[in-house]
């Protein structure tokens, strides 16, 4: 896939997550290497990594999507 695709999908996506309704969405970040979407970032669940990749993956078309998004440990002290 040519870069500039791949670049422009990256854009869409990130937009697609700063925009969410979804607050807890906001702060992650895609990038993107090759075909592939990579998400980072720290979420306060495992439900909210689901909707950012759903999300990403609304976008992605043919890239293939990572999900390396964080979810913080509630039961642990600062």
């Amino acid at each position: 896939m040519p870069l500039s695709i791949s670049k422009r999908i990256e854009t869409r996506a990130n937009y697609a997550l700063s925009h969410s309704p979804i607050f807890a969405l906001r702060e992650l970040r895609v990038e993107s290497e090759s075909n592939t979407l990579l998400i980072s970032g720290r979420v306060n669940s495992f439900y909210h990594k689901q909707l950012a990749q759903e999300v990403v993956r609304a976008v992605a078309g043919k890239c293939r999507v990572v999900n390396s998004a964080q979810v913080a440990d509630h039961l642990m002290g600062p």
